[in-house]
């Protein structure tokens, strides 16, 4: 397969570069950290993406989706990354979407995403870092079931109408088996959800499910087998996250670039010194071999491809060291101004270091390569 777009992917990639840039810029979240918005995002927005159609990009045609892929969400996320832009694409459009496939939950909550009206959330992790475990559990109660414990770093938890929640109902925290996946409806009795701010401004919620109950047909999948909904849910996430940090990345890159060809020190272009010049051209590189790498992952994965997993650990770390590459040398090369609020660079910083460990960072990418080659 070759590692670049085909026309018709690129065309997607113009129109999303153009719709984000002018509804979303950096300016954007900016607007919204400023006011202390307390939803994280722009419900308006989010019905304009549904307008455009991007909300249904991996939702089947049967559905009344566009059917495309993972190479297709990758070309909108790497625009909202490259703009900063607060929106829960992510989660829902992707993330959630490859949950839902193939389950009885499709029908319920697919025309919603694709109308812009209902926003997903992912309940999936447990402790300080992202880690496969989970011990939540879910017990039988009359024909459905009483999910009790807790989750963080939540995603738009507080304002989703959606929760995606991984609980056990069976075995134990680090077995394979006994995962049941659950859609669970934001009023459901006895869960609370409380937000709080990440480094790069955007809310994510602690939630607390104490007793809640569902009923059977609330389950994604089948009881006991959550693992399949819940690798697919990984495996778009993963992907995605690397996509928008190659975004994010982009934007922080072409920002430097655009600096060192407009600052002046002793009347000459900082551009001219060629230990910048080295430094630019050491970071192209990088981000380069980290698009290839994004791009490759979405491609198997949209084949169907058994490699895909490994790609897909692949890009999620290679683009993490990248992009952390991008904004720090940005933060340096524009110097003084670069460490302040006025300049969006740092922005750029703290986006990418959240994105870094949404779905693993590069260390937890890199051990499970070295497990998956017999290390």
């Amino acid at each position: 397969m070759p590692l670049y777009l085909n026309d018709e992917q690129t065309m997607l990639r113009d129109t999303a570069r153009d719709f984000v840039a002018e509804h979303a810029p950096p300016s954007h979240m900016r607007s919204l950290r400023d006011a202390n918005d307390a939803t994280g995002f722009s419900r308006d927005l989010w019905k304009q993406f549904a307008e455009m159609g991007f909300t249904g990009i991996l939702i089947g045609e049967n559905a009344g989706g566009l059917g495309l892929g993972h190479v297709e969400a990758g070309v909108v996320l790497e625009e909202i990354g490259r703009n900063l832009s607060p929106s829960p694409f992510l989660s829902t459009a992707v993330a959630a979407v490859e949950a839902l496939k193939g389950s009885a939950q499709a029908e319920r909550w697919f025309p919603g995403i694709l109308a812009g009206d209902t926003v997903a959330a992912l309940a999936i992790d447990e402790g300080a870092k992202h880690r496969p475990s989970v011990s939540m559990t879910a017990e039988r109660a009359g024909n459905g079931f009483r999910l009790t414990g807790k989750k963080q770093f939540v995603t738009h938890g507080h304002v989703a109408d959606l929760l995606i929640v991984a609980a056990r109902t069976a075995g134990s925290a680090d077995d394979e088996e006994g995962v049941t996946l659950f859609a669970v409806p934001k009023d459901a009795a006895g869960l609370t959800a409380t937000p709080e701010r990440l480094a790069d401004s955007s809310l994510a919620a602690r939630i607390a499910l104490d007793g809640v109950e569902v009923d059977a047909d609330a389950v994604i999948g089948d009881v006991d087998a959550g693992r399949d909904p819940l690798n697919r849910l990984l495996r778009a996430g993963r992907t995605g996250a690397a996509a928008e940090m190659l975004g994010v990345g982009g934007g922080a890159m072409d920002m430097t670039v655009g600096y060192l060809k407009e600052r002046k020190q002793f009347g000459t272009l900082i551009g001219s010194f060629q230990a910048l010049q080295h430094r630019a051209a050491h970071l192209y590189s990088e981000m380069e071999v980290a698009r290839a790498a994004v791009l490759k992952a979405q491609q198997l994965l949209d084949a169907g491809d058994e490699r895909a997993d490994q790609a897909v650990s692949v890009a999620k770390a290679m683009t993490g060291l990248a992009t952390t590459l991008a904004v720090q040398e940005g933060v340096q090369m524009h110097g003084g101004i670069g460490m302040t609020d006025e300049y969006d660079i740092g922005f750029y910083m703290k986006r990418g270091r959240v994105l870094a460990e949404m779905f693993g960072d590069a260390n937890f990418h890199a051990d499970l390569l070295a497990k998956a080659a017999g290390y």
